[in-house]
């Protein structure tokens, strides 16, 4: 027999599974209607997350190889999402930055469906339930080392 709290946990866990499934499946069609790979969409993420990133950091993050980080770091340079740039500190390494301009005029207006549906679910809750979501999220995301 499982107690109303294991039901609650096993419910919690599968509807964050549900929701990472969603999330996902959206970036992947994004991605797809601006001409880029699956993956490309989470170096936007990481990008946009940590700020501008070696490849080498893009590989660490990714666990992808060199040469795939370099694929995907060619494609969104092609489509203006990123560039790269000398390493202000050390100027044998690049740099890869994203184009702010570029992602607010391709990107942004594609996730204005997701970004109103989350503002609305957000906004029908407590301050006390929203300190509860932000510390749940808080505690189950790795924290990237760099």
């Amino acid at each position: 027999m499982t107690s109303a709290r294991e039901e609650l946990t096993g419910e919690i866990q599968q509807r964050l599974i549900r929701f990472i499934a969603e999330v996902v499946l959206y970036n992947h069609a994004v991605s797809a209607k601006v001409g880029l790979g699956a993956s490309d969409s989470q170096f936007m993420t990481l990008l946009q997350t940590y700020g501008p990133l070696t490849p080498r950091q893009l590989a660490e993050y990714t666990g992808l190889t060199s040469g795939t980080v370099t694929g995907v770091i060619d494609r969104l340079e092609s489509h203006g999402f990123v560039t790269r740039r000398p390493d202000p500190r050390d100027r044998r390494k690049v740099v890869v930055t994203p184009s702010l301009e570029a992602i607010q005029e391709k990107l942004v207006p594609l996730y204005a469906d997701q970004g109103e549906r989350m503002h609305a679910v957000l906004a029908s809750r407590s301050v006390e339930e929203l300190k509860t979501i932000s510390a749940f999220l808080g505690d189950s995301v790795t924290e990237a080392t760099s």
